[in-house]
């Protein structure tokens, strides 16, 4: 019997797919198409097993379709650009393209030991400029059509080394390289009107029917249409501080959907990034002090801070404004879980009728009145442990009083229009997306800055506008771009004379927006992508990542999408059909991560039980969705399973090689039948299990159960258990019933096509055992017959007042009568029934028999 050496399997086939080019694709319109893709890896540089679960999953997908016939476009790609390589320049002295390739190459070999079947011929990095020219020729027709646009926008400024920090580099409120406390400021950056779609992107969302429910329900919330009023609330003259007066009084506009409420709007919270925030500082007693705790809220995780899943803070601007419906003056508060660039940036906060209202205004002692009850009797908020958000009758609300809700709330707003102090309006939280940054690691924006122009395009023929090469990162000044006189200095393409380049360089979700195109024609030097081909592969039709990527990187996505639809390139909206979430990997109950020093290498696991082992443990753990606790145990187990099959198909090689080609006999034992019908079985749960659910789990379970049934048949057999060696000269002269040879071909045949996306080195090298030429990869799915699964008998179990009593084995045909005469004459369930009145038989046909007494 060979033994099962899984490192040299890896290498064998690795090097046979390479050679023979077998996961390469084009376009055949003579069979169906299946886009196979994973989210885009940044290289960071050594992958963990946490961050190739997801290629796993998509991996299993690729090499079904491609088994059950289809034509599978399954391609990978980095997306290169972005800070942390520019910080490390910064730190280290080497260049970010030096060690961005570097990461690249380190981690393309990874995946390529995990025998991961993409289609490297499409490789694509986002920092080459063949691929960053088209980000810059996209923005060029933005621009034209007026999605593109300029306007001021706050950013954190450190006054020492004269730059813009990013908030990553914002550390306890001060520059990470020197320590400065950090200002805002406003600056002229660049924004996509993603706004313009907005109502589109919100309907659209009911047709993704194949997206998670959670993922949907996230997009929902970040786009956030309501329709309700906004409304002007006057600054007083002066705050606390009698010096503090502001000219010209401003006013802080806040939008509504329960205007019905604003006579119990007793005070008003902005979020820290609104531009009053800074203004107010100013102004305040100590102003290094405000600024200080108002970008200490900038800088909270800004999840928790968009769901409210996190601890209310909050502080006295010492400012107030005047309620409009009221005319009493309110404090205005800045609070951590109102975001700027949400709505107005600005709350009117009514606590007796908003619950996180309700929280902040406990916590800090602010005042709560109820105007809506439910009987329309005024209230006292004494004693109250919550919000009350229910419409009613409204309260202590002025000439409004006595009205309902929905009434009021069109009262009101008319009363407001009249009064010059607010209207109705259709509000979203999304805001235009601002894709400016002060980096160098990015694609530069191709736009020219002329006195006598303005603002003018790069022309076409002109991209792309290529990153200069920069010897010294300082991480102090301008943007680095700024600082290259060679790049900033051109002469403006439309009257001649001298212009300057912009130097800011776009978002990173730029490059990963559209980048599932470039991959259906990767090497074309004329356009972004032939629409036709397109037309073939798009959209993705299965799509996997991470949660985390949810609402920006899958809106933009969705975003881009329209662009491209809207210039004639593509013929869709949405760009993936199917989205898979799947769940982190955890090791000792945290996330894995460099900085927690809990993160387990592949390549150590790979030299330790080869590839299949951690890819089929990485899939069997859990379902694709969930998190996993990753344990070395449990890889153990996989490997100990993979063994496990080698030595069964190994041990009946001979045999089915010597009898293969024969035919079946029809005369089958029952044991052969049942090996047959456990085989049919498995194949429609697998398939099931992997096309359908997704549940990648259950259906290597599915394979174990199989492997268990085919162990306990070769015990019965003249070859006997796979565990017993048997010599190699004596396989094949070992005479075994006919019925015995067909069922047993049958079974590994199946087995071993069926493990093969999971564990493909172990099922290639198994294939050719049992005498196929021509690899998997040309191989197909097992045929599922659903005569042959069919169960000859079936147990049914017998409940009596819900505990299971007796198990009735039964024809598989049996009627729903039937069973119910079998139950009730059963002793052990009698034992349970007599001298009782039977009051209910419930018959599940095949299932259960539910007795209540």
């Amino acid at each position: 019997m060979a033994d099962y050496h899984p490192q040299e399997l890896d290498k064998k086939w690795q090097k046979s797919w390479a050679d023979s080019r077998v996961f390469e694709v084009n376009v055949d319109r003579s069979r169906p198409k299946f886009y196979c893709l994973e989210m885009f890896a940044y290289p960071s540089g050594h992958a963990h097993v946490g961050h190739v679960r997801n290629y796993i999953i998509g991996d299993v997908m690729a090499r079904t379709k491609r088994m059950r016939g289809y034509n599978v476009l399954h391609p990978f790609g980095w997306d290169a650009f972005g800070l942390p390589a520019e910080n490390a320049a910064i730190k280290s002295g080497i260049h970010p393209e030096v060690s961005t390739r570097g990461n690249i190459a380190h981690m393309k070999g990874q995946l390529q030991r995990l025998g991961i079947s993409y289609a490297w011929e499409r490789e694509l990095a986002t920092c080459d400029p063949e691929y960053y020219k088209w980000n810059q020729w996209l923005f060029i027709r933005m621009f034209e059509r007026g999605l593109a646009y300029r306007r001021k926008s706050s950013v954190n400024w450190c006054p020492v080394d004269n730059t813009v920090l990013a908030n990553e580099q914002v550390v306890d409120g001060g520059c990470w390289r020197c320590g400065t406390p950090v200002e805002t400021r406003d600056l002229e950056q660049w924004f996509f009107r993603i706004t313009a779609y907005a109502d589109e992107l919100l309907d659209a969302t009911a047709e993704l029917t194949r997206w998670p429910e959670k993922v949907l329900t996230m997009q929902r919330n970040w786009i956030g249409r309501s329709e309700g009023a906004r409304v002007k609330f006057a600054i007083e003259d002066s705050g606390s501080n009698p010096e503090s007066r502001i000219p010209n009084p401003d006013s802080i506009e806040v939008f509504t959907t329960r205007i019905d409420t604003i006579f119990g709007a007793t005070f008003v919270l902005l979020g820290p990034e609104h531009s009053l925030v800074a203004r107010f500082a100013e102004r305040s007693p100590d102003p290094a002090g405000f600024k200080k705790k108002a970008l200490e809220f900038r800088m909270q995780d800004r999840a928790a801070r968009i769901s409210g899943e996190i601890e209310k803070q909050g502080f006295d601007t010492g400012f107030r404004a005047i309620n409009p419906f009221t005319g009493q003056p309110v404090p205005i508060w800045v609070a951590n879980f109102v975001l700027g660039e949400y709505g107005t940036g600005a709350v009117m906060a009514v606590p007796a009728h908003d619950e996180r209202d309700f929280e902040f205004a406990r916590k800090f002692n602010l005042p709560i009145r109820v105007v809506v009850t439910a009987d329309g009797k005024s209230a006292s908020s004494d004693g109250m442990t919550e919000a009350t958000p229910a419409y009613g009758t409204l309260v202590d609300s002025g000439e409004f009083s006595g009205l309902s809700s929905e009434n009021a709330q069109k009262r009101m707003t008319e009363w407001a229009k009249f009064r010059a102090i607010g209207e109705g309006t259709v509000q979203f939280r999304l805001k235009d997306w601002g894709i400016s940054r002060q980096r160098y690691w990015g694609t530069p924006i191709p736009m020219i800055y002329c006195e006598k122009d303005g603002i003018v395009p790069v022309p076409d023929d002109q991209l792309p506008v290529e990153l200069p090469r920069i010897a010294q990162f300082t991480g102090r000044g301008d943007s680095p771009l700024a600082q290259v006189t060679e790049f900033v200095n051109v002469t403006c393409p439309k009257c001649g004379g001298p212009a300057r380049r912009e130097t800011d360089t776009m978002d990173t979700f730029v490059d990963s927006s559209w980048y599932f195109y470039r991959f259906a024609d990767p090497r074309n030097d004329q356009m972004a992508f032939d629409p036709a081909t397109l037309k073939y592969w798009l959209p993705v039709d299965f799509y996997s990542g991470g949660v985390e990527h949810a609402i920006l990187h899958l809106i933009y996505s969705r975003f881009f999408a329209r662009v491209f639809r809207d210039l004639g390139m593509v013929d869709h909206a949405e760009p993936f059909a199917q989205l898979l979430t799947q769940g982190m990997v955890l090791k000792d109950g945290n996330v894995m991560s460099k900085s927690k020093g809990n993160v387990v290498d592949p390549d150590t696991m790979l030299q330790k039980f080869g590839a299949d082992a951690l890819r089929l443990y990485v899939m069997f753990v859990a379902p694709p969705e969930k998190e996993v606790e990753w344990t070395d145990t449990g890889l153990e187990g996989s490997f100990r399973f993979l063994a496990r099959v080698w030595r069964l198909v190994d041990h009946w090689a001979g045999a089915v090689a010597a009898g293969r080609g024969s035919k079946n006999a029809d005369d089958l034992s029952p044991a052969e039948r049942a090996v047959r019908r456990k085989t049919h079985e498995t194949i429609r749960r697998v398939t099931v299990d992997i096309e359908e659910r997704q549940q990648l789990n259950t259906a290597v379970s599915a394979l174990m159960e199989l492997v268990n049934e085919l162990y306990a048949f070769s015990e019965q057999t003249e070859m006997g258990s796979p565990a017993r060696h048997v010599a190699a000269s004596t396989q094949t002269t070992v005479l075994e019933r006919p019925g015995t040879i067909a069922v047993v071909t049958e079974a590994v045949d199946a087995l071993v096509r069926m493990i093969s996306p999971f564990a493909p080195h172990t099922g290639e090298e198994l294939w050719e055992m049992l005498g196929h030429e021509g690899g998997l990869s040309a191989s197909s799915w097992p045929e599922f017959d659903a005569e042959v699964a069919k169960a000859d008998e079936i147990v049914v179990p017998v409940q009596v007042n819900g505990k299971v009593r007796s198990r009735l084995t039964v024809p598989a045909e049996t009627t729903e009568a039937e069973l119910e005469a079998r139950a009730l004459a059963d002793l052990a369930v009698q034992a349970h029934t007599q001298g009782k009145t039977i009051r209910k038989v419930v018959v599940v046909k095949g299932k259960l028999v539910s007795i209540v007494v």
